[in-house]
């Protein structure tokens, strides 16, 4: 069993914030985790993304773990390959009016929810109520649409920074 993490954009990386906290503890959970840095740190585009993930071999043992837009990245992916679960975590469905975001590729087709639930055993979804960049709303209305274990805060904004992130490795552990 791996996970693999994946950044929002604007440079995020897999080695700051909470990452490295998870890391840790899926990593005594006996998970390897896959740590990368991206391509196209900035846009995070799909067309590069998406076969990375693949080059970083996710697959039906491998948790995704995504971050901001690295939520749409996993939601993506789950729509045309099996993977064994996903952690979404500042969690969008809409690029929010963002210029930045709208290029990225996520938003070319209407997101296929049944195939995303199909193709893994289960989700788990984090928002905050106080994140400055993503509505509530978009995150309750996900988690619905995918039928995820959905944990709400009020006060996390948009997950960084932070060093201890105990709700997601205690998450998993559950499911595992």
């Amino acid at each position: 069993m791996k996970a693999i993490f994946i950044p929002g954009n604007g440079g995020g990386k897999t080695t700051e914030n909470w990452f490295p906290y998870v890391q840790r503890g899926l990593e005594k959970l006996g998970i390897e985790v896959i740590a990368a840095e991206f391509p196209d740190p900035d846009l995070a585009r799909a067309r590069y993304w998406l076969p990375f993930l693949k080059e970083l071999g996710a697959d039906e043992q491998t948790i995704l773990i995504g971050h901001s837009s690295g939520v749409l990245a996993t939601m993506r992916y789950a729509e045309t390959h099996k993977i064994f679960g996903s952690v979404l975590v500042g969690v969008a469905h809409t690029d929010g009016g963002d210029p930045k975001e709208r290029a990225s590729g996520y938003f070319s087709t209407p997101w296929d929810w049944d195939a995303i639930k199909k193709n893994q055993k289960w989700i788990i979804a984090f928002h905050s109520v106080d994140d400055p960049y993503i509505q509530v709303s978009e995150a309750r209305y996900v988690a619905e649409m995918l039928d995820a274990d959905y944990h709400e805060f009020q006060n996390r904004g948009h997950f960084f920074p932070a060093d201890d992130f105990s709700e997601l490795v205690d998450a998993i552990s559950e499911k595992l």
